[in-house]
Order: C-alpha cells, then sequence, then structure tokens
C-alpha cells in the first residue's frame, strides 16, 4: 500500500474489503473482543457518510477520533486472526490518510 495513497483511493481500494470483513471479525472475534462491536458500529457509519459523500470528503473527524479511543490507537490484540488485524490496519491508514 503506498504511503501517498489518498482517501479517496484507499475508500475505492479497501473500503468494498472492509464492509465484507468487518461483519466476520465483529461475528468471530466480538465476544472476547467486545470492542470490537464498537469497532463495526462506527465503521458503519463511516461507511455511509462516505457513501453519502460521493467524490467530496465526508466529515468523518469525530468517528475516526472515536476509533482511535476504542482501539487503543488501533493496538492489534495478540490473541486474534489476521483478518482483524487487516482490519485495524486498514482503519488507521484510512484514519491517517483522512487526516493528511
Amino acid at each position: 500500500m503506498s504511503k501517498s495513497m489518498s482517501f479517496q483511493e484507499l475508500k475505492v481500494n479497501y473500503f468494498d474489503k472492509l464492509e465484507k470483513f468487518v461483519p466476520v471479525v465483529d461475528r468471530v472475534h466480538g465476544s472476547h473482543h467486545p470492542e470490537f462491536h464498537d469497532v463495526k458500529r462506527i465503521w458503519e457509519t463511516i461507511n455511509m457518510k462516505t457513501k453519502l459523500a460521493g467524490d467530496a470528503k465526508p466529515e468523518l473527524t469525530e468517528e475516526f477520533m472515536e476509533l482511535r479511543q476504542v482501539t487503543t490507537d488501533y493496538l492489534v490484540p495478540n490473541d486474534v486472526c489476521e483478518t482483524f488485524e487487516w482490519v485495524y490496519n486498514i482503519l488507521k491508514v484510512a484514519d491517517l490518510t483522512y487526516h493528511a
């Protein structure tokens, strides 16, 4: 993944995958990591706002701030699968590119 990727490029390249993976990770890991239920809820808001904004930049400052708090700055727990880790990593990159 390019470090110079824009938020719009990240959206095009990764949001479809996040749509598929976030509910699965929530179902698989939610009982041991209840914070992921909040991650899922926040992701759904980010996704909805992004879709509604089309090519414009949505207002997601509050959502990313909440994600950082819920995930302890995207700290991946040591007992999760690679998909969980991938979701946190992509959400972190989305946060960084949104604020770039």
